[in-house]
């Protein structure tokens, strides 16, 4: 028997699995968090605590190469983070369909 919150997930998922699945929504949903992923990466830079790296970040690399690098990692993390939690429920809806159709 199941619970009413595995039966709230069950409807839930059965109507938003496929809109979940699109990598443009996985990217719009998880680009906020991708980017608090980057954001140690840019404090890291300017905070200027390395400064024989610092000194070699501001001479040999384009900034424009690297806030395209944080952005790539940034939407990078944000679809895989979204991704994995999409498998995650959808391994728990098949789950649940299956011992609802046992009993």
């Amino acid at each position: 028997m199941l619970t009413d919150e595995e039966r709230a997930f069950l409807d839930y998922w059965k109507q938003n699995r496929t809109k979940e699945l699109k990598t443009w929504r996985q990217l719009l949903i998880g680009l906020p968090l991708g980017l608090i992923f980057s954001l140690p990466i840019l404090i890291n830079l300017f905070s200027g605590w390395y400064t024989r790296a610092n000194m070699v970040a501001r001479t040999q690399s384009s900034p424009t190469v690297l806030i395209v690098a944080i952005l790539a990692i940034a939407c990078f993390y944000a679809i895989f983070n979204k991704k994995i939690r999409w498998d995650r429920n959808e391994q728990r809806y098949k789950e649940l369909m299956d011992r609802d159709e046992d009993k």
